[in-house]
């Protein structure tokens, strides 16, 4: 296992204005590799290796390896904690609660303008995530704490969402989809909203909401399992 996980870890929260110590230890728990992301890593050809190296960092801490969304996904108790992406300029790994780090190596970024709870940390050689990796081991680490602890992400709630006239159309004409998408709450709606308009194209906007229609007739956000 890599010492970079080893031992007691120790992280300060605040819930609710309350301040506390969560401690987490790090023993010699080797995760298993999942043989869905080995195939994915062999199809892999611009990060290949530097993502085989992030891989190889986080095997070693007490997450548990899985493909979700196409990507490598590390869970904690079954609670999604971070992600692999393969992205034109760089990779990354992606913590999905990123926003409840303290970030104090001011490494992590948003993916865009409006996220509020993913953030970034990103990758261009093999010599970067060397030299970080004690930083993502801590980072790791804080992110377990943060589920250990039930921490949540405390989202803005929007009431001024903008939906693409596609989407407009297909509730207005769908019953059971508007009153499901009204059910959800304002995180998974934003969540959609966002999805949707990021579209650049018609017939794009088209295809994510035919294919989330069924997540939103079951209750589910854009990203739940």
């Amino acid at each position: 296992m890599s010492e970079a996980f080893l031992g007691m870890w120790e992280f300060p929260l605040e819930i609710e204005g309350s301040s506390f110590t969560m401690r987490v230890f790090m023993g010699t728990r080797i995760t298993k590799a999942n043989p869905k992301v080995d195939r994915y890593l062999r199809e892999e050809k611009r990060w290949q290796k530097e993502l085989q190296a992030l891989r190889k960092i986080l095997l070693a801490s007490p997450l548990t390896e899985e493909l979700k969304w196409s990507k490598p996904c590390y869970t904690y108790r079954d609670a999604n904690v971070l992600v692999l992406c393969r992205l034109k300029e760089t990779c990354a790994v992606g913590f999905l609660k990123g926003a409840l780090l303290k970030d104090a190596g001011g490494v992590l970024l948003k993916p865009g303008e409006h996220s509020q709870s993913m953030r970034w940390m990103k990758f261009t050689s093999l010599a970067e995530i060397a030299a970080r990796e004690s930083i993502l081991a801590e980072y790791v680490g804080e992110a377990i704490a943060a589920e250990e602890a039930g921490l949540k992400v405390a989202f803005k709630e929007k009431h001024d969402l903008v939906f693409p006239d596609e989407f407009h159309r297909r509730l207005k004409s769908n019953a059971a989809l508007k009153a499901a998408f009204s059910a959800l709450t304002p995180g998974r709606q934003r969540g959609y909203a966002l999805f949707f308009s990021a579209a650049k194209q018609a017939k794009t906007k088209e295809a994510r909401i035919e294919k989330c229609v069924p997540r939103i007739l079951k209750g589910r956000g854009l990203n739940d399992r």
